[in-house]
């Protein structure tokens, strides 16, 4: 089903590669980044005012942390940025050709960061799972360019895209945050574009942004295409 939507521009803004929507609950601001313009940018819709904080290195994603501030996923690992702008590392991994892409945050409040090379090779890129004190473990070494992931309301399932393979997979969730029996959710049909950024909602439903789509999907928990909402874009 298409839904003809309206649009209105909440922030007129350029960006080189402009991704990671993400809500602050805390803040009641919108977080988004331009991954090759090394930028984080915020937006509150009440007060209408905007930040943009320029990072050292190109930019995957960033997340609110829990007592203020972001978590970062960088080129060359994952760092913590204080609300007073003090920044250090969480997990330093300088990997040469190989920079950071989307990430999330876990029921648990672990974060789950993707990385991939400049040049998108298969196997070049990773999903690691880190929790607060540092601990990482790799989950995925197999990834061509790591894209979205997301869990179910109720936490036992685990979303997830690796772009280049036009699925959008489903893992089961058990002890211990351990990913198993992964298998196909849908796929991507050629000419519609390729799987980028996922949320899942209240329901349980999975919408996929569709890079060189122009549009978003909106996936039950089945697999079945159930919404299109197209974009001009």
């Amino acid at each position: 089903m298409t839904t003809p939507t309206g649009y209105e521009i909440a922030v007129r803004e350029h960006a080189t590669l402009g991704e990671g929507p993400t809500w602050d609950t805390a803040a009641q601001r919108l977080i988004w980044i331009d991954i090759l313009g090394s930028r984080v940018h915020t937006y509150d819709p009440v007060s209408g005012r905007r930040t943009v904080t320029v990072t050292e290195q190109h930019v995957g994603a960033a997340k609110p942390r829990e007592g203020g501030g972001l978590v970062l996923n960088l080129r060359d690992g994952v760092g913590l940025r204080d609300a007073d702008g003090g920044f250090r590392w969480l997990h330093h991994e300088p990997v040469p050709g190989r920079r950071a892409n989307d990430a999330a945050v876990a029921p648990d409040g672990s974060l789950w960061a993707g990385t991939m090379r400049y040049d998108e090779a298969p196997g070049g890129g990773t999903l690691s799972h880190l929790t607060a004190d540092g601990t990482v473990s790799t989950v995925l070494d197999d990834v061509a360019v790591s894209n979205g992931i997301g869990w179910s309301p109720d936490g036992r399932l685990m979303y997830y895209i690796d772009s280049p393979t036009r699925r959008v997979d489903v893992f089961d969730v058990g002890e211990g945050r351990q990913i198993s029996n992964r298998r196909p959710l849908t796929v991507i049909e050629e000419g519609a574009g390729f799987p980028d950024g996922l949320t899942v909602d209240a329901d349980g439903c999975v919408w996929v942004a569709l890079w060189d789509g122009g549009a978003v999907r909106r996936y039950t928990p089945d697999g079945t295409l159930d919404r299109v909402v197209p974009l001009p874009v």
